[in-house]
């Protein structure tokens, strides 16, 4: 665009406000994209409040080749949870500092990073295509940029999963695209190396690991215990290999031939993708990272529908199009104890005479500090994977594909130089199974990636410890099989089973049926193997379909790999005198898979495990471009035809549901079919109701919620009730009930409407203090009028106690409200009188089942004791802290609590301070936590540990400060509570 003097002007296309982090400090800045002579420039204006109209940008970024834009995770402490709504970008760009931004989380900030990004692509298709490009505003007559969606009530479920967009056109395209869209999926593979973090030498590693350690230093899930996964549907929405595309108009389908990667390549690498996942659960289930607002924009229009539908049915007729070639996989898992590499590991690496093509090694242990459980910083970390990269096959060249961590868990994935251009769709999860899901000491760690065009998924996981507890190590199997999920920009999420081929190694800790190590040793003495693996708790749980029951595992013809002295190969000969077990395994499920070699490493010492590795045969889809061209253009011609004669129709087997009896933390589940009647394939999705931002309230879920169907074709789709703490308040208050209506879409026809209904039983658990201390009785046997009353009223006590908290309660002694909750004495008792010496308290989760009946013993009765190990009990606590509407240290005083932290005459002022029922339950808590402490040696608990732990339950911010608290503010609650830990008793 110039002006009338021949002068080239500049336009600013879009504008969004965010913060500089500099220094530990924020800066208020405004990020503006402009268009300047056909180029674009990133501009960074320090005052925003002082830009009216035009905005001078103080820094300008030129959007080029060396421009690059990468999401950061947040680092936090490991147990503290907060909703963050806030996204961290790191800039960096030609002649200009490294920038760390902090933009709002929302659609505004989705649909700028999407525009820039598309400058992005644009400036590099300019590079070899030099051309006026057309401005990127929202506005009709400029280039294809994402839009918000068409319809109202399709703009919700807007979580950002990441910032790629499609690929903008700046003319009509036709066929002869082909080639332009060959040119540039081969400078974005050529690209794909350096976008993964791979490097071409080892020696520039440390600095690539820096990058990857910020992004992977994320929290475990704060989140309601998991889900089992669901039993097996008749058909599945999501083929092998399932990627909705971004859309492209209906008359460029044509160009899609070229390459069978045209999806693929369009798509952002990981540093993206995974830096744009969350890892929290969203509040509400509905709630898909990936349901963005780009998504719903792309869905929303004709032609992201058609290539949708296009992509599937090419998904659905891959074997028509694709070879089975066959590659070499190394697994490998390794306990090592929290020790340091002190020898090579050629003898585990490279022990076969030929390179395998992938290697994927699992670590556990690999760092047993405090620093690493609660703060995920681990020295170690860049020690093993500089020793693994040392010890790697001399016969080939690999690259990084992933490194992830929690904790003491590490997953390295590499593969040959030679195949890097065929990973895609790289991306990299994990989840904590210590108690309440927030410890990360146990739990699993995964990275999933497409090679030609097969899904891979390896976990690496480290399962619950001690014998007996094999009850435990099901339960965390089931979790992270519930849990772990993967989002891709435009894919439906992704779950661990839903890969061509998964991989499952690690410490899973099964040990054996036999108890008396002496009697074990003899059968080792004499090779007995067989008889032992009889014992073997992980065959007896496959076997009886409690845990892994669809993985596949093979002979094994080694000796246990746990527990030696250090250093040594003699069996454990400690006081504790462990059983030999096979704790180390590797499994897998998944067609075209063959075991080729399973075994241990005894020549390692370093640590009281030893290695195991296990080499597979892995049949790799690969595709025939000629086939896949014929395949694709005769998709398009049956649609062409197909669309012009016939509409989508559904039938669905029900329509109204009831659930009964809802609970607090107990799913229920129902089902019905949809059937595809019509006579072409057709696409679904529960979309939000008008002026709605989610398709269902947030204790229910529908899985799927979206897909696709051919002619004729039946899906199950369940709906799923499940009370958590983030709705249990409302519906204990009665101002929510068990009822919803579901908007199930059908693109190009019609909507059908589904009743959801049930009854709802209150629970103690999300109840206020004040009403509970007002409950003389179960809050089962207490009608819902009465429970709302009693709220009202603790709210009026609640008001006296900050009008004059050292008011003496004057009320009669029928009236007068219990000291604390009847619901908190019958559990800190419990623990008190029964779990002062055991070991491990509040650091190994309970069992799930132990949990529920212990919630509902507490719901409809007054126990005189609690049934369920000392363990589920300290869990049960923990959860009612964590669902208390208002944390024990009130939200109004959370900032006081932080300014006094250090002061320990202003903090006991601030508790006399607190309401009579949130000052009484802080006292009687921390006088119950100085006991426990007293028996340390038995527990193995310190006081840094449970502060830590109680700090981000008794002390939380209130929602509207959530996404502002840093981990200073964390350490400084901790901080206040560790005060009152050590302080001496009082007299």
């Amino acid at each position: 665009m110039e002006t009338s003097m021949g002068i080239s002007s500049e336009e600013c296309l879009a504008t969004v406000k965010g913060q500089e982090l500099r220094a530990g400090q924020k800066e208020p800045i405004l990020l503006s994209l402009i268009e300047r002579s056909g180029e674009f420039i990133l501009g960074v204006l320090a005052t925003p409040d002082a830009v009216v109209s035009r905005p001078v940008a103080q820094l300008s970024i030129p959007i080029n080749g060396y421009f690059e834009i990468v999401r950061e995770a947040e680092e936090a402490l490991l147990i503290n949870f907060s909703v963050d709504s806030s996204v961290r970008i790191r800039i960096k760009g030609e002649k200009a500092p490294l920038l760390l931004l902090e933009l709002q989380d929302d659609d505004r900030t989705q649909t700028f990073l999407t525009q820039v990004k598309s400058a992005q692509l644009q400036a590099q298709s300019n590079a070899t295509k030099r051309k006026a490009m057309e401005p990127l505003a929202p506005a009709a007559p400029r280039g294809p940029v994402p839009i918000p969606p068409q319809r109202a009530s399709k703009n919700a479920n807007s979580v950002n999963s990441g910032i790629n967009p499609p690929r903008p056109s700046t003319a009509p395209p036709n066929h002869n695209n082909a080639v332009l869209t060959n040119q540039t999926n081969t400078a974005a593979a050529q690209s794909l190396a350096s976008d993964f973090g791979f490097e071409e030498n080892f020696n520039r590693t440390l600095k690539v690991e820096e990058k990857k350690n910020h992004q992977n230093r994320r929290v475990a899930s704060r989140e309601p215990p998991p889900v089992p996964p669901l039993p097996p549907r008749k058909a599945s929405f999501t083929p092998s290999h399932p990627p909705p595309p971004p859309p492209v108009p209906k008359d460029r389908v044509s160009s899609l031939q070229a390459t069978d990667n045209s999806f693929i390549n369009s798509t952002k690498p990981d540093s993206f993708v995974s830096g744009f996942s969350r890892v929290d659960r969203p509040p509400s289930w509905c709630e898909s990272p990936t349901s963005n607002s780009m998504r719903q924009a792309f869905m929303s229009s004709q032609a992201g529908q058609r290539e949708y539908l296009i992509k599937q049915r090419l998904g659905k007729k891959e074997s028509e199009y694709v070879d089975i070639e066959t590659f070499k996989l190394f697994t490998g898992t390794w306990n090592v104890n929290g020790q340091s590499p002190d020898s090579s590991l050629e003898p585990w690496l490279c022990c076969d005479a030929e390179p395998p093509d992938i290697y994927a090694l699992g670590f556990q242990e690999l760092d047993l500090s405090t620093e690493a459980f609660f703060y995920m910083d681990s020295s170690k970390e860049q020690l093993w994977v500089e020793a693994v990269e040392r010890s790697l096959h001399p016969k080939a060249k690999y690259k990084r594909v992933r490194i992830i961590r929690l904790v003491g868990m590490m997953l390295v994935v590499l593969v040959k130089s030679a195949h890097e251009t065929h990973i895609k769709e790289v991306a990299a999860e994990h989840v904590g199974t210590g108690i309440m899901g927030k410890m990360g000491n146990k739990g699993g760690v995964a990275v999933r990636f497409v090679f030609h065009n097969t899904s891979i998924c390896i976990v690496n996981s480290h399962l619950a410890a001690h014998v007996e507890d094999f009850e435990r190590r099901n339960q965390d199997y089931k979790d992270i099989c519930a849990r772990m999920t993967f989002h891709l920009l435009d894919h439906p999420p992704l779950t661990i089973v839903k890969h061509d081929v998964v991989v499952w190694l690690g410490d899973l800790n099964y040990r054996l049926f036999m108890y008396d190590a002496a009697e074990v040793k003899q059968h080792l003495a004499k090779n007995e193997l067989k008889k032992l693996q009889e014992c073997d708790q992980l065959n007896i749980q496959r076997q009886t379909k409690r845990a892994f029951t669809d993985f596949l595992e093979g002979e094994i013809n080694f000796i246990p790999t746990y527990k030696f002295d250090p250093k040594t190969d003699r069996w454990d000969s400690s006081g504790k005198c462990r059983v030999p077990a096979w704790c180390d395994r590797i499994l897998w499920r998944g067609n075209n898979v063959e075991q080729l070699k399973y075994r241990s490493h005894m020549e390692l010492q370093t640590s009281d495990h030893k290695p195991v590795s296990s080499v597979f045969n892995v049949g790799v889809k690969v595709v025939n471009q000629e086939r896949h061209k014929k395949v694709f253009e005769e998709i398009v011609r049956v649609m062409d035809r197909m669309e012009n004669d016939f509409l989508p129709s559904v039938t669905l087997s029900r329509r109204e549901f009831t659930f009964e009896n809802v609970k607090f933390r107990q799913l229920q589940k129902e089902r019905f079919l949809i059937t595809n009647d019509g006579q072409v394939p057709c696409h679904f999705a529960f979309i939000p109701k008008l002026n709605d931002s989610q398709y269902c309230k947030s204790w229910l879920r529908a899985e799927p919620s979206d897909g696709f169907l051919e002619p004729n074709e039946t899906l199950e789709i369940y709906l799923e009730v499940y009370v958590s703490k983030d709705s249990v308040t409302l519906l204990n208050s009665g101002e929510d009930t068990i009822e919803d209506i579901l908007v199930l879409h059908l693109d190009r026809g019609k909507d059908y409407f589904i009743t959801i209904s049930g009854n709802y039983l209150p629970s103690c658990f999300g109840t206020s203090l004040e009403t509970l201390c007002r409950m003389k009785k179960p809050i089962r046997e207490i009608p819902i009028t009465k429970l709302i009353d009693l709220g009202e009223d603790s709210y009026m006590e609640k008001e006296r106690m900050r009008v004059n908290f050292l008011m003496v309660d004057s009320a009669s002694t029928e009236d007068k409200p219990l000291k604390i909750p009847k619901e908190m004495w019958i559990l800190v008792n419990h623990l008190f009188t029964k779990s002062c010496d055991q070991e491990d308290l509040f650091q190994t989760p309970g069992l799930q089942e132990e949990l529920q009946n212990i919630i509902d013993c507490l719901d409809t009765s007054i126990p005189d004791s609690v049934s369920g190990c000392n363990h589920s009990v300290a869990e049960v606590l923990l959860i009612f802290l964590e669902a208390l509407p208002e944390p024990v240290m009130c939200y109004e005083l959370y900032q006081r609590c932080l300014d006094c932290s250090n002061d320990s005459r202003l903090c006991k002022q601030l508790i006399s301070q607190l309401p009579r029922a949130h000052r009484n339950v802080f006292r009687y808590l921390m006088a119950f936590l100085k006991e426990l402490l007293k028996h340390s040696h038995n527990n193995n608990l310190t006081a840094s540990l449970i502060a830590t732990l109680f700090a981000s339950l008794l002390i939380r911010p209130p929602p509207n400060l959530a996404r502002r608290q840093t981990p200073h503010d964390r350490q400084k609650a901790i901080d206040f509570i560790l005060g009152f830990l050590m302080a001496a008793d009082e007299e």
